[in-house]
């Protein structure tokens, strides 16, 4: 009985051992009647409840579930929910971590009208997928335990944050847009049958050619003139595989330039094109082959005598209007030039203002002044300063830059910019784009003392073509052979250039032989109008025929 007072281990009826605590009554047991379950101190303590959430709570949880999917519904206790939205997050991110590495390897792809429509689509459904994210995860946090103004509160902050996470996909779905009709709209997908433009092949997009020319245009269709004058006009031949390029600039007032045979002005100006005028300035061909030969026939006669004078096949041509490129180069925030000397602007006298000397960040209006400015200064410096206002465009319009002001630049190059380049070819353009910036890039200029433009050796012009193209091809491959050797390399020096500009062992009569794929030069008569002009003695511009590097000839 004392063992029993005092609490041990009992048995039952059945002789199963039974343990009770100090002071349990145990004759029902002995008396053979039913035993109750010893109470457990869990059982007699009172229920636990979560403690209620506070408002900043419900806001700091739900943001962090914008930016990690599924942190509210792990918080909430909602632990398969919570780890679905976070799996899914990391294969979101997987995901564009792969098409980002991708997009980088082969840019083109981000200009495929596929592509474009693509990444609207996701755009779109991305910002319904956050917002609904967003909303969930505020309704699994339980705002309805918080008091009255914690939930007013709380619920004005999630509303505008359901807002703010949507504006990311609304501003890449509208650039999307936006980036795909400025692309539609200034690049043909159906190029004139008429224009000698090659169909596109994914497999070969340059045809088999190591080289491709692009004539780019600077137009003027102001309100006082009759027409478009192309008073700009430069030829930059690129070299497909290594992104070096020449560009040779030719001057406005180039006379009596000839067509090659076939062409429906070849026959009508045999002797030199001397257009309406009678002056035959190459600025004029364009607007006169509009007028004489047919609607939209300017360009194809513009690169048709470009060509011939060249001996160069020009592919492509883009125009670009003054006006709206002095939009453009707004869009981008100016540009940094090195300005030589002061460049007086406005009118025939220079009464508007100076552009002082020295390094400037000149606006749109003031670059194209810059460029185009007449006072104190010839045709030939016009080019020059031109020539540096195209490098320096190529140098500075990063794709950070055109990214930050996308919509600006889309705005201005959709009012700007023509070209007979096909859409299809844009996906390859691209990637040369980025490989021509990275390159070398060498300049060559047919004015005087080289070329005197009224009286033009047209077989000295292919000479100096042929040889500026060859020391590129040169210098890339020095440079590859650079690149895969750190000893000197073997390829064959660059013909030295005499004190007057001819490469050693050519006469100046002589012709040398062009490079692969350039046309033998011929001979061609002089105008007669030529016979009589005297030739002039000097120009304000010093030039030589060496092609230049920009950054040596604009001081990048």
């Amino acid at each position: 009985m004392a063992f029993r007072l005092l609490g041990g281990r009992n048995r039952t009826s059945q002789g199963a051992l039974v343990t009770t605590p100090l002071g349990h009554n145990t004759e029902e047991a002995d008396a053979g009647g039913p035993e109750e379950p010893a109470p457990t101190r869990a059982a007699t303590a009172p229920p636990r409840f979560a403690k209620p959430p506070s408002t900043a709570s419900v806001i700091g949880w739900t943001g962090l579930s914008a930016i990690v999917p599924g942190a509210a519904h792990l918080r909430a206790g909602r632990r398969r929910t919570g780890f679905a939205l976070l799996g899914a997050f990391g294969l979101i991110l997987v995901t564009a971590v792969v098409l980002a590495l991708v997009l980088r390897s082969n840019l083109g792809l981000a200009v495929k009208d596929s592509t474009l429509v693509a990444v609207t689509v996701v755009a779109g459904v991305g910002a319904l997928a956050w917002f609904t994210l967003v909303l969930t995860s505020y309704v699994a946090l339980g705002p309805q335990r918080l008091p009255q103004s914690g939930q007013v509160v709380s619920g004005v902050v999630v509303g505008v944050l359901c807002v703010t996470v949507m504006a990311p996909f609304a501003l890449t779905a509208s650039s999307m847009v936006t980036a795909r009709d400025t692309v539609n709209a200034v690049f043909p997908s159906d190029p004139d049958p008429a224009a000698s433009v090659a169909p596109v092949k994914q497999e070969d997009p340059w045809n088999g050619r190591r080289r491709v020319n692009f004539l780019l245009v600077g137009g003027d269709a102001a309100g006082n003139r009759t027409g478009v004058r192309t008073d700009s006009m430069t030829v930059a031949s690129v070299d497909v595989r290594t992104g070096n390029a020449v560009m040779f600039s030719l001057p406005r007032n180039l006379q009596y330039v000839r067509f090659p045979k076939g062409d429906p002005l070849a026959a009508r100006f045999p002797d030199g094109f001397t257009g309406d005028s009678g002056q035959g300035l190459l600025n004029e061909v364009w607007q006169y082959a509009e007028d004489h030969v047919g609607k939209g026939k300017g360009p194809q006669e513009l690169k048709s005598a470009i060509g011939h004078t060249l001996g160069l096949e020009i592919d492509y041509y883009a125009i670009v209007d003054m006006y709206g490129f002095a939009a453009l180069i707004d869009a981008i925030g100016g540009l940094r030039i090195r300005v030589e000397q002061d460049i007086k602007w406005g009118g025939h006298f220079g009464t508007a203002g100076t552009i002082k000397a020295g390094v400037q960040r000149l606006d749109g209006e003031h670059v194209l002044w810059y460029g185009r400015s007449r006072v104190d200064s010839d045709d030939f410096s016009r080019m020059s300063r031109q020539r540096c206002v195209m490098g320096a465009l190529l140098d500075q319009a990063t794709p950070s830059v055109v990214l930050a002001n996308f919509g600006k630049i889309a705005s201005a190059t959709r009012h700007m910019f023509r070209t007979d380049i096909p859409r299809d070819l844009l996906e390859h353009l691209v990637p040369l784009a980025l490989k021509v910036k990275d390159a070398r890039t060498t300049s060559l200029q047919f004015v005087p003392p080289t070329i005197w433009p009224g009286a033009a050796d047209w077989v000295k012009i292919r000479r100096l073509t042929a040889r500026a193209i060859k020391q590129s091809e040169n210098a890339a491959a020095r440079t590859v052979a650079a690149g895969a050797s750190a000893s000197p390399t073997a390829a064959s020096p660059t013909a030295p250039a005499s004190p007057g500009g001819t490469p050693s062992g050519l006469a100046q009569g002589t012709t040398a032989s062009p490079s692969a794929g350039t046309p033998a030069a011929t001979p061609t008569p002089t105008h007669s109008r030529l016979a009589a002009r005297p030739t002039p003695s000097k120009t304000p511009t010093p030039n030589d025929q060496t092609a230049k590097t920009l950054a040596d000839a604009c001081g990048f």
